[in-house]
């Protein structure tokens, strides 16, 4: 993908990913970049070397990462969209059964309609991890994702998941602060 090292995942694909990503929000930066900003600072990232780009549905940062994507198409900064390696996340209010490959499709259009980060304690509920990773696996299945995985998940929950798990997690993504 890049002059970036990069990891097998362990996919059946034979899917690498590059080691070293760009984030396209900072947890301790409120309030959240405007989109052009983003975009500009995605931009940037591309001409620097970076392959791996770190998104999600509440960052608000899928719609500018897409447009950022295009323009370096555009511009013949990168070849095809698969010298990229995107990573975006399930979010919990997503979390049902019904709603997973509709929520996954409506990254992969790189969309930004969004609720309130971060989720307020209502809209919390227990996560079903068997439906889930059942929605996830469907996901992979449909060509939706490459390879599929988790966000911060402890060992008692990766056990968990491992015990229903058809296809497995290629990565455990860890977000420090």
């Amino acid at each position: 993908m890049g002059l970036i090292p990069e990891v097998a995942l362990g996919c059946p694909s034979g899917q690498t990913m590059p080691v070293i990503g760009f984030g396209t929000i900072s947890h301790t930066a409120y309030p959240l970049a405007d989109a052009e900003t983003t975009k500009s600072a995605i931009l940037e990232a591309i001409k620097a070397g970076y392959r791996h780009f770190d998104t999600a549905f509440a960052y608000r940062s899928e719609q500018p990462l897409g447009e950022a994507i295009a323009e370096a198409l555009r511009l013949g900064l990168v070849e095809s969209r698969d010298e990229l390696f995107i990573t975006t996340k399930l979010w919990m209010t997503f979390a049902a059964s019904d709603q997973i490959v509709p929520a996954i499709k409506l990254s992969l259009k790189l969309t930004q309609h969004i609720n309130k980060t971060p989720v307020p304690n209502d809209y919390v509920v227990p996560l079903d991890i068997k439906s889930v990773w059942e929605g996830m696996e469907e996901c992979q299945n449909l060509g939706l994702a490459k390879g599929i995985g988790v966000n911060n998940f402890s060992c008692m929950k990766l056990e968990e998941l491992l015990s229903v798990a058809k296809i497995l997690p290629v990565i455990n993504q860890v977000t420090t602060i």
